[in-house]
């Protein structure tokens, strides 16, 4: 007799499916544009800026994690491979290590880098396949049910008070339109813990040229819980339930290694059978642990209208607005023998077809937070009510502006692509130009 697995319910699988989309809610609409000035800060550290490439082809290493050995200071490579890791002036002889998903991680003394134009190149690290191959779990969906049950075990059990770099960007086609950043402090609970992390806003900037956006302003709705949502070891109902992941069939890629560990890739993908949108992609295990150490998944937009449900909030009558990428990423870090959420990215592209013109808009929004510090919380404290962010947060709306190069200080962000900073420097200079009272919102 063939037997089925059992098939999670339209309405449960939808609901899921929905509910993660959903903190990713798009609104467009028009609002004035205004910038103000923000207070620069001391400096108590000294900045390091690099990039990280492959040893073979010199190509940039993405998202690569750039860390103080010993030490919760961190941060991540962009897209063009490029760090900026503020080190505090007081600490003694300290140690960076550089590592990246399928490759030998590199330690380096500090005392060696130079301030700018540091090189660091990490070799590919080469997994034994046949000997991998044997040793390997025969049944992936058993593997991945193992490490979602061992998160108590393997990830941090204590409350934990994460400071982190959250930023937004928004473009048209390939043009930056907007950027805003934020220093915030995650107030994470245990992974075994029922309760939700809280968010506080620390400080924010943004920047915006809104001539370049049609008359439309797009919001994400949701801002740094966007990507906190994604540590999906700490809320695994977005992505698998119980009931949910037998909607998925699992099965393994070729092994890899990180930090000289061997990493099983399992690939998922939703069940042919299942129309309702659902999710497909990759994770990394950790072999001898069974710990997931990166997850790289897209969601199945194939349905646009369905699609277009889940994530647009508000839009102008006369247009009709559907995603056309959608993916997520997150990643671990691993400190005494304990994995933590480290790095989380998020990338949406919409597609606005407008009535009566010739031609479409597409924009695309990435929004991503790295973890550059954290320290266990022992008394379990929280921010009061007024102080926390709320889910539902447009942080465009919370952010009061963009100035000086020294706004962040000692704080640790990610380094800001050229384009961007290209963007940022055109505005300022349009803004100088400008008659004191601020720039012309009619």
């Amino acid at each position: 007799m063939h037997f089925n697995p059992p098939v999670l319910t339209r309405a449960k699988r939808m609901n899921k499916a929905w509910t993660f989309a959903m903190q990713f809610c798009l609104i467009l609409l028009l609002v004035p544009f205004m910038l103000t000035a923000q207070e620069s800060q001391p400096q108590a550290y000294t900045q390091y800026k690099g990039e990280v490439v492959d040893a073979e082809n010199g190509k940039p290493l993405v998202f690569a994690s750039v860390s103080l050995e010993n030490n919760n200071i961190s941060t991540v490579t962009n897209t063009d491979g490029e760090f900026s890791l503020k080190v505090p002036n007081d600490l003694q002889d300290p140690r960076v290590q550089v590592s990246f998903l399928g490759y030998t991680s590199k330690v380096i003394p500090l005392a060696s880098l130079r301030q700018e134009e540091n090189t660091i190149a990490l070799e590919i690290a080469i997994t034994e396949l046949p000997e991998v191959n044997i040793s390997a779990p025969r049944n992936a969906v058993v593997l991945v049910k193992e490490t979602l049950r061992n998160k108590g075990a393997n990830y941090v059990s204590d409350p934990t008070l994460m400071t982190a770099f959250y930023r937004e960007t928004i473009k048209r086609r390939r043009r930056n339109v907007s950027l805003s950043e934020a220093v915030v402090n995650i107030y994470k609970t245990p992974y075994t813990a029922s309760r939700n992390d809280v968010v506080e806003l620390y400080k924010a900037r943004k920047s915006t040229d809104y001539s370049k956006l049609d008359t439309l302003v797009l919001k994400l709705q949701g801002g740094p819980y966007n990507t906190l949502f994604v540590d999906i070891m700490k809320y695994p109902d977005y992505l698998f339930t119980d009931d949910s992941i037998d909607a998925y069939d699992f099965s393994f890629d070729r092994s890899t290694r990180i930090n000289d560990q061997l990493v099983y890739v399992v690939n998922f993908k939703q069940r042919p059978e299942i129309a309702e949108p659902m999710y497909e992609g990759k994770l990394y295990i950790e072999a001898e642990q069974k710990v997931l150490t990166s997850a790289i998944f897209s969601l199945n937009i194939t349905n646009r209208e369905q699609a277009s449900r889940m994530f647009v909030r508000k839009k102008p009558q006369n247009a009709d607005v559907f995603p056309t990428q959608v993916a997520y990423r997150v990643d671990y870090m691993n400190k005494g023998g304990k994995w933590y959420y480290g790095y989380s990215n998020v990338f949406l592209e919409f597609k606005i077809d407008w009535d009566r013109k010739l031609f479409n808009s597409v924009y695309s929004l990435t929004c991503e937070m790295a973890v550059t510090d954290w320290v266990v919380n022992t008394e379990g404290d929280l921010p009061k009510g007024k102080q926390r962010l709320r889910p539902s947060v447009i942080l465009a709306d919370e952010a009061s502006g963009f100035s000086d190069p020294d706004f962040w200080g000692e704080y640790n962000i990610i380094e800001p692509e050229k384009s961007i900073e290209s963007a940022i420097r055109k505005i300022q200079r349009q803004l100088k130009r400008e008659p004191s009272g601020g720039p012309d919102t009619r």
